[in-house]
């Protein structure tokens, strides 16, 4: 018990520091934003317009981390891009990437960017493969519950929950590595991006879009965390 509450305490601790970087940096004055990928191929890259709102207010209500509650949105190379640590990508279409832009990627992502991407159903087999102009050495790795993304502010014993069936297959939580830490965390499966959205839009029961905010608040501490 006494092991427990130490436990407790250092992850308040931890999270309260990680309040505090964010309220030091240079954005306005110093606020965590996610930065939506527009992306070329065709792909609805805009899916689920009220998902990242409603996941960035209740990681505001829920953490002490200070976050703008609006989403940004930057082409691969652009500005924003830039000054962007953490992506979003999701949609149900085709992804492409010019050989540029896979450079670019790649690039700021070993240089501390984190890229989560959400697949909306539809967009799996050209993400795999653009991903691949990315990382080439790299092969997807199947994140298990064990990791913190599944423990560091909410437990989710049995990995990722389901929010929307698909192909009925069992959801997925996959990552790119490198030197253990996380570059790239691909939702598979899942539909995490839906289970965000106004509660009227898909109708999903209530405790399926709380598991699904409560998974989206572990996977960006955990990512602040690296």
């Amino acid at each position: 018990m006494l092991k427990m509450k130490l436990l407790s305490r250092i992850l308040i601790i931890g999270i309260h520091i990680i309040g505090t970087i964010f309220s030091q940096s240079a954005e306005s004055p110093g606020v965590f934003s996610v930065t939506r990928l527009h992306y070329n191929g065709g792909g609805d890259w805009y899916a689920d317009p009220s998902s990242l709102p409603n996941l960035l207010e209740n990681i505001s209500n829920q953490t002490v981390v200070k976050v703008n509650p609006i989403e940004k949105r930057s082409q691969i190379g652009d500005d924003e891009f830039f000054e962007s640590s953490y992506l979003y990508m999701t949609g149900h279409g085709n992804v492409f990437l010019s050989d540029n832009e896979a450079q670019i990627l790649r690039e700021h992502l070993l240089n501390g960017a984190f890229l989560h991407t959400d697949d909306n159903y539809g967009m799996d087999i050209s993400f795999r493969r653009e991903m691949k102009k990315v990382f080439p050495e790299k092969e997807w790795v199947e994140i298990p519950p064990s990791h913190e993304i599944f423990n560091i502010y909410h437990k989710f014993p049995d990995g990722l929950p389901k929010v929307h069936e698909h192909d009925g297959n069992r959801p997925q939580a996959l990552g790119l590595f490198h030197e253990d830490k996380l570059l790239v965390l691909y939702t598979f499966e899942c539909d995490l991006g839906d289970g965000w959205e106004d509660g009227n839009v898909h109708n999903d029961p209530s405790e399926i879009r709380d598991l699904a905010l409560k998974m989206g608040t572990n996977i960006v501490l955990s990512a602040l965390s690296q």
